[in-house]
């Protein structure tokens, strides 16, 4: 037992290590896409400060879902909350599964790159949106007589760029068409729905997405419309922008990974990118099935696009 469970500790080890190897090389390629989108969720939350200076509070709105929706009220307000949490972090953990899992589909990297611009093309129409026309706010600490309904005027320019995190983002008011919340969850259930591979769980994150929509409108923390305007807006975004960047590499298919170039140069140990394909799935590199695909390729194997030869087994490759 022992043996066996050391065994496979050895497994995992290697595979973190291989993994780790393959997304540090992905990111060099693409971080500069990476600290875009990052930035961007500061420019976000910038902008969302912004308008809460210009928030009035007033009567709320006649809206259909706070009349079809019991009101959960104040001391409930923290649901919507954990359910958001759930799916985050649920999503996340998702997005690094390759580093632990021997079936993979995914780059964590690179499906890193895509959340991140459907975020930005969402985030970026909802800043235009918001400071076209502020609404009273229907949240308890947006309305009349709530000492955070307004801001007075900043004493200074940091006071404005440190947008009083975190307080300032959960109690932000005026930022309200479309949902910030039901922006990041239709991104990861719309992810997930495409890359997922588990049937059960994409049901489960379109029955959560559907009991978020409710918990925002119950808990008053956004008028129906913001949600209603979420959803189709998220699902076009996701939907456009997927037709216009190049297709993902699927890691189930292993011609497929060869293609993904894992490194600019080569590696000193003179691994071929099958070495490595095997290596993220805990398999020895000299596995037999490895050697015939080698040889039904007349040995050669395509790196960054040109042709080598593949040493033999008798040369100790």
């Amino acid at each position: 037992m022992s043996f066996y469970i050391g065994r496979e500790a050895s497994k995992l080890w290697k595979r973190i290590c291989a993994e780790t190897t393959t997304e540090i090389n992905l990111l060099a390629e693409n971080w500069k896409y990476l600290l875009a989108g990052i930035v961007f969720q500061y420019i976000h939350g910038l902008a969302a400060r912004g308008v809460h200076y210009l928030h009035r509070p007033g009567p709320t709105l006649q809206d259909l879902g706070f009349i079809l929706l019991p009101e959960l009220g104040q001391d409930k307000a923290y649901i919507s909350e954990t359910l958001f949490t759930f799916i985050f972090l649920s999503f996340v953990l998702w997005t690094f599964h390759p580093f632990i899992f021997k079936s993979k589909k995914i780059y964590t990297v690179l499906i890193w790159c895509r959340v991140l611009s459907f975020l930005v093309a969402s985030q970026a129409l909802r800043i235009v949106t918001f400071y076209s026309t502020q609404l009273p706010g229907p949240n308890y600490h947006c309305r009349e007589g709530s000492k955070l309904a307004t801001l007075p005027p900043p004493d200074s320019v940091f006071e404005v760029l440190l947008i009083n995190f975190p307080r300032g983002v959960i109690y932000g008011c005026g930022d309200l068409i479309f949902s910030s919340h039901m922006i990041f969850t239709l991104v990861f259930v719309l992810t997930y729905q495409r890359y997922g591979t588990r049937r059960c769980i994409k049901q489960l994150g379109w029955t959560l997405s559907v009991c978020q929509s409710l918990l925002i409108i119950a808990s008053r923390k956004h008028y129906t419309v913001d949600v209603v305007v979420a959803w189709y807006t998220v699902n076009l975004v996701v939907f456009f922008i997927e037709k216009k960047l190049p297709e993902l590499p699927d890691r189930t298919n292993a011609a497929a990974t060869l293609l993904l170039p894992l490194s600019t140069k080569d590696n000193k140990d003179g691994r071929t990118k099958e070495e490595n394909h095997k290596l993220l799935n805990g398999n020895s590199v000299v596995d037999p099935a490895d050697w015939r695909q080698r040889t039904q390729a007349n040995g050669k194997i395509l790196e960054d696009g040109h042709a080598h030869h593949a040493d033999t087994a008798k040369n100790g490759a």
